[in-house]
């Protein structure tokens, strides 16, 4: 398949941020730079971005469900179709996410995260990474709309049967409990990203947390210690920590925008991890959904139980990443690593993914002025074309000047 050249598009590269080109060798990315192409010398799709802006794919590590599907299913199917429906919104990477569930539940949404990774990625759908597991091990203190009920501390034979099966690369889990301590361990052990979420934890517990491996905290401000005065809590660690990657769901909901400008301002966007914390309506009208055993209810962009709580949202990272533009005045040029590098690092992917570079995976996402996903490229493949004029229909076996 000859690979896809796009011209007249504004990208981030080591020289900077400008009009430039890129290349794709297969699923990789071949070469890039700033200016006008060198002349091809094999057959190549040409691609005319028309100033448009191109950045790597964004990377979702914290994605429940979408378009009537969930992880905690345990069904392959519905993980294409969340992967597919991802795509359209520009993702080109993701961590299925789960629940906290029962033993077995979990079991077999693990085994299904296995199953669908073995199998070649279907057409048109975003890469499944791995596993990001949100529970069981968090402070029902902390719950929010996790279920508290199956809450509890690590059993070592559950422990090592989930992450025997390979895919979890990011556990979320409360580390100011003392249960929780050798399973932290047993995360930095197996390198697998700790992240801190669902948690009481004061400040001086995230420092010491840090210092066992924790790295990444799980939807900042919601669901966590907030910040006082007199108690720092976690949203204070979230501020001032260099080593945590700090995840934001920038729906305008969960988080108020001038608390997201307070995020970004106080770590810059290279601490600030965009997520869509997506749930089973998402890409769905209102109405009344499924969250498992309990009703969640989707009206005026929110998802919330019977009590009022919110449960997850139905944002997207396309609307992430404008909402974060709007809230803190800055364009995508200072923001695109919240979108894809950052996560990236997180799932322990960045050395192939999250960034425009030669010899890293051709995965890309061309925004129109607005930040509408315009096209979504992944390994090389494209994935979702909003526009017939955007899909690549024939070759041009002319020498690119």
């Amino acid at each position: 398949m000859p690979g896809l050249l796009f011209v007249d598009v504004e990208l981030p590269t080591p020289d900077g941020f400008g009009s430039g080109w890129l290349a794709t060798d297969g699923s990789r990315i071949g070469a890039l730079g700033l200016g006008r192409p060198p002349a091809a010398d094999a057959p190549v799709t040409r691609i005319d971005g028309r100033g448009r802006t191109l950045l790597p794919g964004f990377v979702d590590v914290h994605f429940h469900g979408a378009v009537g599907h969930e992880v905690m299913d345990g069904d392959v199917d519905g993980l294409t179709a969340m992967a597919r429906f991802a795509a359209g919104h520009g993702v080109t990477s993701f961590l299925a996410t789960t629940w906290t569930g029962s033993r077995e539940q979990t079991a077999a949404a693990l085994a299904t995260v296995k199953a669908a990774m073995d199998a070649p990625r279907p057409a048109g759908a975003a890469r499944l990474l791995g596993a990001h597991m949100e529970g069981p091990h968090l402070n029902p203190a902390r719950a929010g709309a996790q279920d508290a009920s199956q809450i509890r501390a690590p059993d070592p034979d559950e422990v090592r049967r989930h992450l025997d099966t390979g895919v979890v690369r990011l556990m979320t889990l409360a580390p100011e409990l003392p249960h929780n301590g050798p399973l932290l361990d047993e995360l930095r052990a197996r390198g697998i990203t700790a992240s801190a979420g669902h948690t009481d934890a004061s400040y001086d517990d995230v420092v010491a947390a840090v210092a066992r491996g924790v790295g990444h905290v799980t939807h900042t401000y919601n669901a966590m210690r907030p910040l006082h005065q007199r108690d720092p809590g976690t949203v204070g660690a979230c501020l001032t920590l260099d080593a945590l990657s700090c995840e934001l769901i920038a729906d305008n909901h969960h988080v108020h925008p001038v608390a997201m400008d307070v995020l970004v301002r106080a770590r810059g966007p290279q601490g600030v991890v965009l997520v869509s914390d997506a749930v089973r309506p998402t890409g769905l009208p209102d109405g009344t959904y499924n969250l498992d055993h309990r009703a969640v209810h989707l009206r005026d962009g929110t998802v919330r139980l019977d009590d009022g709580g919110l449960a997850g949202s139905v944002l997207t990272l396309d609307r992430a990443l404008a909402n974060l533009r709007a809230a803190t005045g800055l364009g995508a040029d200072a923001l695109w690593p919240a979108a894809s590098a950052n996560a990236a690092r997180s799932a322990g992917a960045d050395a192939r993914k999250g960034r425009l570079a030669a010899g890293l995976d051709a995965d890309l996402v061309l925004l129109e002025a607005d930040g509408a996903v315009a096209l979504t490229v992944v390994e090389g493949e494209v994935a979702h074309a909003a526009r017939s004029e955007d899909r690549p229909a024939r070759e041009d076996p002319q020498p690119m000047t």
